[in-house]
């Protein structure tokens, strides 16, 4: 017997995500008119901020886009924003968007060569703390030349690596055999406890990375995309970038590391899972196969990425090209010189990144939203109102907080242009300007790690293939980015009030 066509909708809608889930998003989509008409664009346009962090929080019972795009649909059709508000926030941001679509493609190509050397540093590192210690300064130093998404991506492909390699084992295959490392259904029963402990060690090591990215993002004029519009306005080059930074960031970074060592040592927030024996062994067994398998042909090819991984970092320190275009030079490169020139091989090292800049789209929408409709005005024109002494530590905390709940790019974009119009109409001097940008940079960019939405980089690990491997969910993130959330914060805020 068919179902009825209402039925079959009802299941059809968000697919396989829970009743309840499905009904919450459809009570948001029929009240957000109601709201828009009783309580106008204001309140509502912080009741659909609301939601779509929602829709972020649930990210492992439905992958955000569909949500989110809806509510971004409604917003654009009740008028709070308009499609050429959201094209604009868009092309504000190209570079962020060929970033995803090219460099994250390319880091896939990468992946034998990650593999091999994270490897033998896993098994060579028995310590827990200092393998923790070096994942957070590795992303911490790697972003300060790099950029957070690049070396997100890098932390990324070779976890969901690992867990491959030990769940296809798990499941009585042998690593040469195809699996898929998405269902557990063929995992064997006195696997699972390893397996389990196996998620929690990669949780950690992940979160590290990421905390990592901040911490050296923050410090130079390439390390977020903020970075670059904060030091064109107050035109300052490499050195002088950091050197106006180095106050703030130096401090955080070392209390930073400081917080990892604790953290693991302690065991607390998620932290201190330590690799299991079994898991260690395969790794091994792994390592020793994949060296005395390899032809002259794949040692070439490792030799490639090496060489070509040498030219990404060079070419980004540098900044040769927009981040975008040097990935894209990277897939060619690494394509040509690997032998990969099938389409179906090339297609496939873009499934992780094209959701996501899809995803980041319909975020900017909702940023076309706060915009539009001014949502963050209030704040801004508080804290310039106060007296110039307080209004560094104002700015620092409201730029930290405003960046938690939506994006510290557009976070950054709004105030720094508020405070250079400031400075061209004399309302504040030169030295003033200064030090109000070095507030804005530190606070978007330190504070910002408390949710994923925060960051750029923590919503693509979110929402990536390896969040639902290690049950990495929204809450989670948000418990064990608290203690550096608190740190870097503190620290942060104490650094603007000493010296500033």
């Amino acid at each position: 017997m068919q179902m009825s066509a209402r039925k079959a909708l009802r299941r059809n809608f968000l697919g396989n995500s829970p009743r309840w889930y499905k009904g919450a998003i459809f009570l948001f989509l029929l009240i957000n008119p109601i709201f828009l008409y009783t309580l106008g664009p204001f309140v509502t346009g912080w009741i659909l901020i609301a939601e779509f962090i929602f829709t972020l929080a649930m990210a492992l019972k439905c992958y955000p886009l569909q949500p989110g795009g809806l509510l971004a649909i409604e917003a654009v059709a009740l008028g709070m924003t308009s499609p050429e508000a959201v094209y604009q926030e868009a092309v504000g941001n190209f570079e962020v968007i060929i970033l995803l679509m090219f460099m994250v493609a390319g880091i896939y190509f990468m992946r034998d060569m990650l593999m091999a050397t994270f490897s033998k540093l896993l098994i060579a590192v028995k310590s827990k703390v200092l393998l923790s210690l070096l994942f957070t300064l590795a992303g911490a130093v790697l972003s300060a030349f790099l950029d957070a998404l690049t070396v997100t991506a890098v932390l990324i492909t070779v976890s969901v690596g690992f867990y491959s390699v030990y769940h296809k084992v798990a499941s009585g295959k042998k690593l040469v055999d195809s699996h898929d490392h998405n269902q557990d259904t063929q995992l064997h029963d006195y696997h699972r406890a390893d397996l389990q402990q196996f998620r929690g060690f990669l949780r950690s090591l992940i979160m590290h990375g990421a905390v990592g990215t901040a911490l050296g993002g923050v410090c130079t004029l390439v390390g977020e995309p903020q970075n670059l519009l904060i030091a064109e306005k107050a035109g300052w080059e490499f050195g002088e970038f950091f050197m106006r930074m180095a106050p703030v960031t130096m401090p955080t970074l070392f209390f930073g590391l400081l917080t990892c060592i604790v953290l693991e040592s302690t065991r607390s927030f998620g932290y201190g899972t330590t690799l299991p024996d079994a898991v260690r062994a395969v790794l091994e067994d792994y390592n020793k196969v994949q060296t005395a398998k390899r032809t002259r042909q794949e040692f070439v090819a490792l030799g490639a990425q090496v060489v070509v991984a040498l030219f990404l970092v060079i070419a980004l320190a540098l900044h040769w090209a927009p981040v975008g275009l040097i990935g894209l030079s990277v897939i060619v490169l690494l394509t040509a010189f690997n032998g990969i020139v099938e389409e179906h091989r090339i297609g496939k090292a873009f499934e992780e990144a094209l959701p996501f800049t899809a995803l980041l789209i319909v975020f900017f929408a909702v940023v076309a939203v706060i915009h539009e409709q001014h949502l963050f005005s209030p704040v801004i024109h508080w804290v310039l109102e106060q007296e110039k002494p307080l209004q560094p530590a104002l700015f620092f905390a409201a730029n930290g907080l405003l960046s938690a709940i939506s994006d510290n790019v557009f976070v950054a974009t709004v105030y720094i242009n508020e405070v250079k119009a400031a400075l061209d109409a004399g309302v504040i001097d030169r030295a003033h300007f200064e030090t109000l940008t070095v507030a804005i940079n530190t606070g978007t960019n330190l504070p910002s790690v408390a949710t994923p939405n925060g960051q750029a980089a923590f919503l693509f690990l979110l929402t990536s293939a390896l969040a639902p491997l290690i049950r990495l969910s929204y809450m989670r993130m948000v418990i064990m980015a608290l203690p550096y959330t608190l740190v870097l914060t503190g620290v942060g805020l104490a650094a603007i009030v000493l010296f500033f």
